[in-house]
Order: structure tokens, then C-alpha cells, then sequence
């Protein structure tokens, strides 16, 4: 059974930095045998929203309004995606959320909440 664990979130000041995990168990292999991982978010009163993501062979995108600020990362051995997060602002408060994809199956973890405060 894959399972998604994410941590990190936390109450940050606005134009601080914070870095979530996601981790990974269950899973036959490592993080490379999904095909991506992906981070959203999901704010109250809004649509989830698709934050960034990394593929099977390492390559990264982003989101427009978290490009340029937040980069995402990840340690096989740990079977760890992260999301480091830079310039925070107050819209970035949400409850954070990870997943993974392989062949038609996707895996979503439960979030973890940051909040950014002015």
C-alpha cells in the first residue's frame, strides 16, 4: 500500500523560508519508479491548486506564482521529495498537499498546513 506522508508545514512570517517533505513507503523500488511526484495546494474558499512538480528523470516545473521562489528536490535513498520554499507571502497559506503518479494509479498524501503571516 503507497503511502505519502508530508511534514514541514508550519506558522511562518511573510518573506521567510520553509521546507516540506513528502515521503514515500510502500512502494516496490524507490521515488523513481513513479512517473511524477507533484506538490499542490489548497487554500480555503479555493480551487486545489497545482504548485510544481518532478518527473521520473529529474525535471522540474512550476506553477506562475511560485516560480522563481519555490524549488523542488528529491533523495532517492530517503525516498523524499521536497519543496523548499523562499520569499513566502501571506498567499501562499494553504494546506500543502503531495502526489504521485504510476501507470494509471495516483497517490495523494493527507497535507500539511502553512501559514504565512503578515
Amino acid at each position: 500500500q503507497v503511502q505519502l506522508m508530508e511534514s514541514g508545514g508550519d506558522l511562518v512570517q511573510a518573506g521567510g523560508s520553509l521546507t516540506l517533505s513528502c515521503a514515500a513507503s510502500g512502494i516496490s523500488g524507490n521515488i523513481f519508479s513513479f512517473s511524477g511526484m507533484n506538490w499542490y495546494r489548497q487554500a480555503p474558499g479555493k480551487e486545489r491548486e497545482w504548485v510544481g512538480g518532478i518527473t521520473a528523470g529529474g525535471g522540474t516545473d512550476y506553477g506562475d506564482s511560485v516560480k522563481g521562489r519555490f524549488t523542488i528536490s528529491r533523495d532517492r535513498r530517503k525516498n523524499t521529495v521536497y519543496l523548499q520554499m523562499n520569499s513566502l507571502e501571506v498567499e501562499d497559506t494553504a494546506v500543502y498537499l503531495c502526489n504521485a503518479r504510476r501507470g494509471t494509479a495516483t497517490y495523494w498524501g493527507q497535507g500539511t498546513q502553512v501559514t504565512v503571516s503578515s
